[in-house]
């Protein structure tokens, strides 16, 4: 294939990927299938797709043209090149807001593109679940439907027409009547309508009247009854199958102003389904399940547990969330009365027990909507968040039928399910008929493919005894495809194929999909395979919360299900490397695939501790983002320090990770000569010597070593303290001003603090994070056995441990655990509290008492990420709300780019840079002057300082300013 390398590079502008690694990131989607492809192109122009489809023909290739690659039904792996459109190919070619209608290519995003249409009071309403990453080209391809499908329509009641090119290479426009003039597409279009004639009444005898269908060709868009017709309605839904669209233009909605919604509780799975039928006669705009499974599983998940707390009652075992949006928001409490006049006559109450118990939340904070609605668009995830070997495995999930129907029909797939000894999970468009279910299986083990294909069999039987869909919204792709002819009859397939060869006479576009499929049981096509098995190992953290080799790290890599939440380029943290480079290697998922690769032996030997991992690994800033918000609890940063002790060990490290490594043991000796390494920023020359020698960027200040660094002594030893400061070496070194801040703050509210100190009476403590970043695991451990030791007395005392480094500080609550698992750290990070996090837990302590004043008109607060991670801000908030007249903006931000070392390195140097500026700095920079920035983490607060005219301080340091008593 290098051959083929060549030759692209040699035509193309974009980037062209054929390493091993590369390949590997390409070979799965959201599925549990995998196909490792031949190569992968990310195309910059029309060009770019040319030229890859004339070396394509010429060598007797196949073509897969790929968005976010969250296909669940194995639509976007195939043994091809695939074109990435996400990275370049995503251009808005044409807005008409008049017209309400807008031209794109195929790789634009679809929150991306709602975000550019939003200031023109304009949407793009196919919402699916995957927004914040499914692009618009899969969305046509698999002909989405989203929540929100019984009002809007599903794509390709949006998509108005579509330019794409064909195998042949020629252009055309699809859309209705003589849209494109040439031979070509004349012939095309007439053959087309002929077999729409043709099979009209067979189409309408076997499509099932439900309103999700997206199985197979839509070629119902093709008879003479669905004038006027619209070729481009053939190609959404055809997975990449039939030609490769290059710009689609779409019907757009007017925003509504708000919306409401009514969370109905059910006692029974039955009675919701039973339900839905009743409910969708009050006109929702959609009307979303969610079972008690999902809801269990929810609320182990940090980022949705307060949501769930907040509007769940009692112990339902389904929820429908009925949603209404009216132009006439003076609608919604009388729509929010009919819901619950609805429930009651349905036979519901909240006083009501057995079936009877039930009734209506209702939510009208826009907020709260939205932190409803995040919980279930990331139902999938949810749902595969389970630590078991078996996953809930999507086959037989987005199946719909009418709504009457829909009780019993699945009461019958719940027997079904029982039958074979296993349950499932369920989620999704209640409104619609069409339920996301996912029986529980293990497919390393060949009994359980078994009872997936036992269970696919009598699942579609009973589809078709209900006229039903067997593909009601997740496409066909590999699982689905093989049973077109059960569901259709072989003349519809005939049909199919038919269109097929018309259209793709070689089988250049994404071969085995829909027609021509392999048996959706074929393991020689699944992520886990019969020869799947990873490779012994040894592991230095704490991995026993999951299964399988290197004590349970084989487990937690692979509960990355490929869903790709982590590719949103806006909100949240994660992940910052990939919202700068929009490459597939930056990406939890990306890296979450190398490394499940690399310990089942697929990327050669030596492939975990390889120069290729490290470059994978490169520009992860272990934010921990992943650690909070993948719902299925990838923790990017924990996984990463495997990589690094790996490769520490086998390569030693350089003198610039030595150097940042070491710093809090020579911090003892730099500090007695502060002026020494502080020059390296005042004479001539130095800083670039610094970057030759030891790859520290001359573009930026290193952190200057304070003359009055902190002392031990500063605080008296105290015999009964209420809290133990540690003191963390990024503020005792650099800026100890912070800490005196800190312990003047606890004086002034009543609280006795004490310092904790070494009890072998030696260097000052550290919490080991700096030789965790270099993979010197052995030397972080040391350190935490001595701060362990230290801060057991306290933490047996129920003494808070407080700190003012985030990085530092929430060490104790997340690696030092890993690193030591035992009651003793467990009892450790328990106690551990930031400094904010103690000040909030003082809300019912009349004891504690902050006599402030107001520090200045409004601050302006940048989170650290760690403190994201560990969801310390609402404590944060919480602390600086007791500023009076001092108004409170929180800056929406990824990683500041400084990531500890990270924003000095010669060679991140660049990311770092770029990371600030997508939020950050600008946010900064457009702040009036009598704004007050504040930033906890000491990297943060070096990124603005270094970038803009504004001076960050700690939280300790404006609280201390706010004292009363402060002298002017």
């Amino acid at each position: 294939m290098s051959e083929i390398a060549q030759l692209l590079s040699k035509r193309v502008q974009g980037d062209v990927l054929f390493d091993s690694f590369s390949r590997g990131r390409y070979a799965t989607d959201a599925s549990f299938y995998q196909m490792m492809p031949l190569g992968v192109l990310s195309p910059k122009s029309e060009d770019d797709v040319l030229a890859a489809l004339d070396i394509a023909r010429e060598r007797g290739l196949s073509i897969l043209p790929r968005g976010g690659g969250t296909s669940q039904c194995g639509q976007t792996v195939n043994e091809a090149l695939v074109l990435d459109n996400t990275q370049y190919f995503n251009e808005i070619l044409e807005l008409d807001v008049e017209n309400r209608r807008c031209v794109v290519r195929p790789g634009i995003v679809l929150d991306e593109l709602n975000r550019a249409l939003k200031p023109h009071g304009l949407w793009f309403p196919v919402d699916v679940s995957t927004a914040s990453r499914a692009t618009i080209g899969g969305m046509a391809g698999n002909n989405s439907c989203g929540g929100k499908s019984i009002r809007y329509g599903m794509m390709r009641d949006n998509v108005i027409s579509i330019e794409a090119l064909l195998a042949d290479g020629s252009k055309h426009r699809f859309g209705t009547g003589k849209a494109d003039q040439n031979a070509i597409y004349a012939a095309l279009s007439k053959d087309m309508l002929a077999l729409g004639a043709r099979e009209s009444a067979e189409i309408a005898a076997r499509f099932p009247n439900v309103m999700r269908r997206v199985g197979g060709y839509n070629i119902d868009a093709l008879v003479p009854e669905a004038a006027p017709q619209n070729l481009a309605h053939l190609l959404v839904g055809s997975e990449g199958t039939l030609a490769y669209s290059t710009a689609i233009e779409l019907k757009l909605w007017p925003l509504m102003a708000g919306k409401v919604m009514g969370v109905c509780h059910f006692p029974t799975f039955y009675k919701a389904m039973d339900a839905a039928q009743h409910l969708v006669k009050l006109k929702p705009q959609g009307v979303e399940l969610v079972d008690d499974t999902m809801i269990a599983l929810g609320r182990d998940i940090p980022m949705f547990r307060s949501t769930i707390d907040t509007v769940v009652t009692g112990q339902p075992a389904a929820l429908l969330l009925v949603e209404f949006i009216e132009e006439d928001a003076s609608r919604y409490p009388e729509k929010l009365r009919q819901l619950e006049e609805m429930m009651g006559d349905l036979g519901f109450s909240w006083t009501g027990e057995g079936e009877a118990w039930g009734g209506v939340t209702s939510v009208t904070d826009v907020g709260l909507q939205n932190q409803i609605a995040e919980f279930r668009k990331s139902g999938l995830n949810i749902m595969m968040s389970m630590k078991t070997d078996g996953k809930p495995v999507s086959f037989v999930e987005d199946c719909a039928v009418e709504l009457p129907d829909l009780a019993e029909y699945t009461a019958g797939l719940t027997d079904i399910f029982g039958k074979h000894g296993t349950k499932g999970t369920w989620y999704a468009h209640a409104s619609v008929g069409c339920l996301h279910v996912r029986p529980v299986l293990n497919l390393k083990l060949d009994k359980d493919v078994k009872t997936m294909r036992a269970i696919a069999e009598e699942c579609f039987d009973l589809v078709a005894r209900y006229k039903g869909s067997h593909s009601g919204e997740h496409g066909d792709g590999l699982v689905r495809s093989e049973f077109h002819e059960k569901m259709f009859g072989p003349r519809m397939t005939g049909s199919f194929a038919e269109v097929k060869r018309r259209f793709d006479p070689k089988g250049l576009f994404n071969p085995g999909k829909i027609v021509n499929p392999p048996k959706m049981d074929d393991r020689s096509l699944f992520r886990y395979g019969p020869e799947y098995k990873a490779a012994q190992m040894d592991t230095e953290l704490d991995w026993s919360a999951w299964t399988g080799g290197g004590g349970g790290f084989q487990g937690a890599v692979e509960m990355c299900n490929n869903n790709g939440a982590c590719r949103k380029l806006k909100g949240g943290v994660m992940c910052p490397s990939y919202r700068v480079t929009r490459k597939e290697k930056d990406l939890t998922r990306g890296r979450a695939n190398a490394l499940r690769l690399a310990i089942s032996g697929q990327l050669g030997p030596d492939a975990f501790s390889s120069d290729d991992m490290a470059e994978a690994m490169k520009l992860c800033v272990s934010c921990k983002g992943c650690k909070r918000e993948c719902p299925t609890g990838v923790d990017m940063a924990r996984m990463k320090i495997e990589v690094l002790s790996a490769r520490a060990k086998k390569n030693g490290i350089s003198l610039h990770d030595r150097l940042v490594a070491y710093m809090p043991r020579y911090a003892v000796w730099a500090a007695k000569m502060p002026f020494l390494p502080n020059l390296r920023d005042q004479l001539p020359g130095l800083a670039a010597l610094s970057e030759k020698i030891a790859g520290f960027t001359a573009k930026r200040a290193l952190p200057k070593w304070s003359a009055r660094p902190f002392r031990d002594f500063e605080v008296a030893r105290k015999t009964a303290p209420q809290a133990v400061l540690f003191v963390d070496s990024f503020n005792r070194y650099f800026e100890p001003d912070n800490l005196r801040a800190a312990v003047r703050v606890l004086r002034a509210a009543g609280v006795e603090v004490d310092l904790v100190r070494a009890t072998d009476g030696g260097r000052p403590l550290c919490c080991g994070r700096t030789f965790l970043s270099a993979g010197l695991v052995e030397e972080a451990r040391v350190e935490a056995r001595r701060l362990v030791a230290a801060l057991k007395p306290y933490a047996e005392k129920q003494i808070p441990i407080v700190g003012l480094e985030p990085s530092c500080l929430l060490t104790l609550r997340d690696e030092i655990p890993a690193l030591l698992p035992g009651a003793e750290t467990a009892l450790i990070a328990e106690h551990a509290r930031m400094f904010e996090e103690f000040i909030a837990d003082q809300k019912d302590n009349p004891a504690f008492r902050l006599d402030l004043k107001s520090p200045g008109p409004k601050v302006l607060l940048h989170g650290h990420c760690h403190q994201k991670a560990m969801n310390v801000m609402p404590a944060i908030e919480q602390t600086l709300a007791l500023l009076p007249d001092t108004s409170i903006e929180k800056v929406e931000t990824s990683c500041c780019g400084m990531a500890g070392a990270f924003g000095y390195g010669h060679d991140t140097y660049d990311v770092s840079m770029k990371m600030a500026e997508l939020d950050l700095l600008p946010a900064v920079r457009k702040a009036s002057k009598d704004v007050l920035v504040v930033a906890d983490g000491t990297s943060c607060r070096h990124q603005i300082g270094d970038n803009t005219d504004r001076k960050p301080i700690h939280v300790a340091r404006l609280l201390e300013m706010a004292l009363k008593d402060q002298e002017e």
